[in-house]
């Protein structure tokens, strides 16, 4: 396998899916670790039910700028360099990050078509 995508966020979960992949692939590691953070409005969850696609895009442009499109740009940052530390350490190298906003099984599901991948890896519901 040529390349995985393990889709991360600030969960035990997530850190926990980190860790698996790196003791169950200690040697037969891919090529191309792909890290997937996906941004969130806090409380998105209850927005994806209440809001459209495009009431979502509407918010989403209008979050552009802001000091709140900013503290989700440095949650993202710090989420993504966590996990990369964790594949350093191992001295893995081959990471590539992407960072997007939407519903969380959409992107995961787009970002591994388009990256290639050919196994997905996730932790379990994100609960810290």
């Amino acid at each position: 396998m040529k390349k995985i995508l393990i889709a991360v966020d600030d969960s035990k979960g997530s850190e926990a899916a980190v860790r698996t992949f790196i003791d169950l692939f200690p040697s037969n590691r891919p090529d191309t670790v792909v890290l997937l953070y996906i941004q969130k409005i806090e409380g998105r969850s209850l927005m994806d039910e209440m809001l459209g696609e495009a009431e979502m895009s509407t918010l989403k442009e209008m979050l552009k700028g802001t000091e709140y499109q900013e503290f989700l740009d440095r949650k993202a940052a710090k989420v993504i360099s966590f996990h990369t530390d964790l594949f350093k350490e191992k001295g893995i190298v081959g990471i590539k990050t992407l960072v997007r906003e939407g519903h969380p099984a959409d992107e995961i599901l787009n970002a591994a078509k388009e990256e290639g991948a050919g196994m997905i890896i996730i932790g379990s519901r994100g609960r810290k």
